[in-house]
């Protein structure tokens, strides 16, 4: 493991790393020990209590935060015809079918999120070989497969994030910045933990909501008491 660097170090010894913090208590915690010279990314980390190799285990989808994340994403839908223009009307950057298809074959990946209408699937899914790996393929489960894509487009806009249980369980996923009021942190902590809760699985058993922890870009992780779930 890289050796962490002296600012790291120096967080590290603020924080009781023994101890599960309040959230409120953590967000003002680990905004103090950013000490980055960038606007760093607040991020949460969740342990979830689910086997991923079970089909029924499965855990991913998608939640607008109230807040939004403080960054604004590049979104590139696919469709034609009229739901090609309802996409540009509500702000979409690029808009097309085969030429984007093309484009991202050739390597050109200047974009956040994909959406794609339902009738363009056959022709995305052919990019699912450098889509995939990059976790970039529209999926019903985040609608980002949807013929209503105005909607789509204005909810990534304003502060959609996805997310998805990987193999060990874990799932990380941004809810802001560290200019952000503590309090909007707060709110998008809290919708993005209830969001989490109410998509467990039936089929998973035990502790559901196993740890949890928040961290800047560059700061140390700060564990996050919650409710035994």
């Amino acid at each position: 493991m890289a050796k962490k660097g002296k600012r790291y170090q120096e967080a590290v010894k603020t924080i009781d790393r023994q101890k599960a913090y309040d959230i409120s208590e953590a967000v003002s915690l680990v905004k103090q020990v950013a000490s980055a010279k960038f606007d760093e990314s607040i991020d949460v980390a969740v342990r979830l209590g689910v086997d991923t190799r079970k089909n029924d285990q499965q855990v991913r989808g998608a939640v607008v935060l109230p807040n939004g994340t403080g960054k604004t994403q590049t979104v590139l839908v696919f469709a034609k015809g009229e739901k090609a223009k309802e996409a540009e009307a509500a702000g979409a950057d690029f808009v097309g079918d085969q030429e984007y298809i093309a484009k991202i074959n050739s390597g050109w990946f200047e974009f956040d999120v994909i959406v794609a209408t339902p009738d363009m699937m056959a022709e995305v899914g052919k990019l699912g070989r450098v889509l995939g790996p990059k976790g970039l393929m529209p999926n019903p489960k985040t609608g980002t497969v949807t013929f209503d894509v105005a909607k789509a487009v204005q909810e990534i806009k304003a502060g959609k994030v996805e997310y998805r249980a990987q193999k060990d369980g874990n799932v990380h996923v941004p809810i802001g910045k560290v200019s952000f009021d503590d309090q909007k942190l707060v709110e998008n902590f809290d919708v993005l933990l209830d969001t989490l809760i109410k998509a467990k699985p039936a089929a998973a058993k035990g502790t559901y909501i196993k740890n949890v922890a928040i961290s800047s870009t560059m700061g140390p992780g700060v564990k996050v008491s919650t409710p035994a779930r």
